[in-house]
Parts: structure tokens; sequence; C-alpha cells
């Protein structure tokens, strides 16, 4: 029997990690048991925040500095939890996010190198103390991330960076990820099977019937 109670799933890792289709794959195993569960993702989530998104992820890749693109990320994160995040957790439902602040510590901070005391202070505003309860952070063989990102019909500003910069990144996930056992739970998804998808249900599952 698994408890009806809030929880905050987040999926974090680099383009071409597999993070959208195991998020979305959590959400469709989820269903079957008949559990009171959102999806929902980052940049966007709410209304105001998919404009947001629009803005941030068309166009040339250099389109903002590191400062302007981090405070658009940063307000799309607050329109998303106050008419999205805040009122699923009032109303005891399970969200899963495809992505929430760790990616903006990765990309940002360890990735653009943007203050992280600047990105700490306005989290520190508009998250209201909410946590993840679980973050999967997929981790990604950085030729195998390139050949999926090949076979994607369009491509977004953030799927245009070079290998450096995704290795760069997906270090930033691991240091986060490493400072906090508990909550983070690193899985490699570079093989293209199902044994993934059954490591985070069962994972899941498990902190559901706590």
């Amino acid at each position: 029997m698994y408890k009806r109670k809030p929880l905050l799933i987040t999926f974090e890792g680099i383009e071409g990690s597999g993070k959208s289709y195991q998020s979305s794959q959590l959400l469709k195993n989820l269903k079957k048991k008949n559990l009171s569960i959102i999806f929902t993702r980052e940049p966007g989530g709410s209304v105001g925040a998919e404009n947001i998104r629009k803005l941030i992820l068309t166009g040339k890749k250099k389109k903002f500095s590191a400062n302007t693109d981090t405070l658009l990320y940063l307000a799309s994160r607050s329109d998303h939890v106050e008419k999205t995040i805040l009122p699923s957790l009032k109303k005891k439902k399970i969200i899963i996010c495809d992505r929430f602040y760790d990616s903006t510590l990765a990309y940002q901070v360890y990735g653009n190198s943007v203050s992280k005391k600047m990105v700490d202070s306005v989290h520190d505003v508009i998250l209201k103390n909410i946590k993840p309860a679980i973050t999967f952070v997929l981790t990604v063989e950085i030729s195998k991330a390139f050949k999926r990102l090949k076979k994607r019909k369009k491509l977004n500003r953030y799927d245009k960076f070079s290998k450096q910069f995704y290795s760069k990144v997906q270090k930033g996930f691991v240091k986060l990820a490493n400072s906090n056992k508990k909550r983070y739970i690193i899985i490699n998804n570079s093989d293209d099977t199902n044994k993934v998808e059954k490591e985070i249900l069962e994972k899941t599952l498990k902190i559901l019937k706590k």
C-alpha cells in the first residue's frame, strides 16, 4: 500500500542523458498504481514559465550573457513554484519534474561560472523551502549523448554546446549528487536498455511505502 503524501521527484542530467524519457516512463509506471501524480518541467511548467522557456531556448547560443540567462531561468522557476509546484504539494500530489534547481547549479554555476552566491540568494526567496525528496541524476558517455542529440528533429540553444561544456556540466551534477547521497541517486544511462527504468521505479516505490 502506498501512502498518500506530497512528493517531489526530479530528474537531472545533460542533454542526451535520457532524463526526459526516463521521467515520462516513471509517470506512466506510477499511473498504473492509481497514484495522484502530475508531470512538469523546467524551464516551464506554468503559463508564465512556458513563455519564458520560449525566450530562453530559442535563438543563438550566445543570445544572452551568462547572468541574464541565469536570471531568466530563475524567473521561470519562481512562477513555476508559485503556480504549479506549491499548489500540487498542498494537494498531496506526487510531482515528477524534468529538471529543477540542480540544473541551474550545474549549467550556470559549474558550466558558465555564474555566481553561486547570487543563485543561492534568489533561491532562498523563491523556493519556499521546497526540496525534492529524490533526485535522479542520469549520467551518460558524452559521445553517446551527441549520438542521441543528432536524432532530434529540432535542437534548442542548449542542444548546441561543445562536448567540453557538457562534460563540465555533467561533472557539476555528479559533484552535487556526491554532496548528499541520501537525496541524489546517480544512474549511468548510456545503454539503451530498460534496466534503468526498472531501477528508477523500484527506488521510487520504496520511498512511497515509507
